[in-house]
């Protein structure tokens, strides 16, 4: 069903403002330094900032919706928020001269659903509390578990095609686009079963343990291996879970434009339920059951809260690792020694800091901090706030924080 004249006007208005942003040349710069940054030289950092309470943001009316019809308001949104950004918070954001429309597919379910409770403080906000039921803890409930079927939907492809190119249609190219992988097989586990039952099974139940890592890999690995052979993968992805994705070296040298392979794209893996256990566990009963994928990709990049600082002998174990993460829990100096030359080190400083009252002081002493650490070990290095569940609806909180970022970076630079 086609978008009505008068919604459609409001999307072009907007559609057309986005193109003019994505005409400008800071675009492509930023997206050649990213590359460069990738390929591991010295640059200045990018800065990006992602996963914002927009609930909380609302400046002037800027992000209040106009369109009624469900796809309108898709495209509304994410044009809106792309402009939000550009006016307040931009730091080193790139806004692409395409207008995407993501592919569509079905996925079967495992067989078992969450059971939880859960508790919040502000119905708007979808970051709220959780005590999760334990419904994996015995062999045979593992072994109930099915695999995922992954059905692709190439009509509805085709519709959401035909609707979208009717409304962009003279301002801007409307294509299709895949999706990474994205490996955090803990972030299920622990929602079927609750943090505490994971921590306690580690040490009194560890053959239960590696019984689930294995049933989970082979959930991961069918629906991985379906979503390549169905063409849902690709390397042309908006972000790298809330990083900038650009690189010269994805594809491969030798893709054809066919179909996309794992050896096409990023690996992107983590397990946040590791930050309070040891590095020999988190290889244990993690990262060796999430090689065998890992090492089929053209790059990989892992991390994200859980503080890696101990864990990143292990991780250099990865031929084709590329980036790692580090949260504001792990040290960032021990990272960086570590890290050096060879790796990108994505520092991800602490959102607590944008929450509540704004502190601009400890905002540059932790900036100036990996800044430091990061050019003493000539460490490839970015920003990426994320995780930014409030701003106690003071959105100048994280405008202050981007500016603040940019100038402790230009004395640098």
């Amino acid at each position: 069903m086609a978008i009505n004249k008068e919604e459609k006007f409001i999307i072009r208005e907007l559609a057309r403002q986005v193109k003019d942003l994505a005409a400008l040349d800071i675009n492509r710069q930023r997206i050649n330094r990213i590359k460069d940054m990738h390929s591991l030289k010295p640059v200045r950092p990018p800065v990006w900032i992602d996963e914002l309470p927009w609930h909380e943001m609302n400046i002037d009316d800027e992000l209040t919706l106009r369109c009624t019809d469900k796809k309108a308001q898709q495209m509304e949104m994410q044009l809106r928020r792309v402009l939000f950004r550009w006016k307040h918070i931009q730091a080193d954001m790139v806004v692409e001269d395409t207008f995407y429309v993501n592919k569509t597919y079905t996925e079967s379910d495992l067989g078992v659903e969450v059971m939880e409770k859960t508790a919040a403080t502000n119905a708007a906000n979808h970051i709220i509390s959780h005590h999760y039921e334990d419904q994996l803890d015995t062999e045979e409930k593992l072994d109930g578990l099915k695999m995922p079927v992954i059905t692709a939907e190439p009509q509805t492809d085709k519709v959401n095609l035909e609707i979208t190119n009717d409304v962009f249609d003279g301002i801007m190219p409307v294509r299709l686009r895949g999706y990474g992988i994205y490996y955090a097989p803990w972030d299920v586990i622990s929602r079927l079963r609750g943090v505490e039952k994971c921590y306690m099974d580690m040490i009194s139940n560890p053959d239960l343990i590696h019984k689930t890592m294995k049933k989970f890999t082979e959930i991961y690995t069918s629906r991985y291996n379906q979503m390549q052979e169905l063409g849902l993968l690709d390397y042309n992805v908006s972000a790298l879970h809330c990083t900038p994705p650009y690189t010269d070296e994805l594809p491969a040298s030798d893709y054809d434009g066919g179909k996309i392979r794992f050896k096409d794209i990023w690996f992107r893996g983590m397990a946040q339920l590791f930050g309070s256990v040891s590095p020999q566990m988190q290889d244990e009963f993690d990262l060796q059951y999430m090689r065998p994928m890992m090492d089929k990709c053209g790059l990989s990049y892992y991390g994200c809260c859980e503080p890696l600082d101990k864990f990143i002998p292990w991780l250099k174990k990865v031929p084709n690792m590329r980036k790692i993460g580090v949260s504001p829990w792990a040290n960032v100096r021990s990272s960086a020694e570590q890290i050096g030359g060879s790796y990108v080190l994505a520092r991800k400083p602490n959102p607590a800091n944008v929450a509540r009252v704004f502190d601009k002081q400890v905002v540059v002493n932790e900036i100036r901090e990996t800044i430091e650490a990061a050019l003493a070990n000539k460490c490839p290095y970015e920003f990426v706030i994320k995780d930014i569940s409030t701003v106690n609806y003071k959105p100048q909180n994280l405008i202050d924080w981007s500016n603040t970022v940019q100038e402790v970076i230009d004395k640098y630079y």
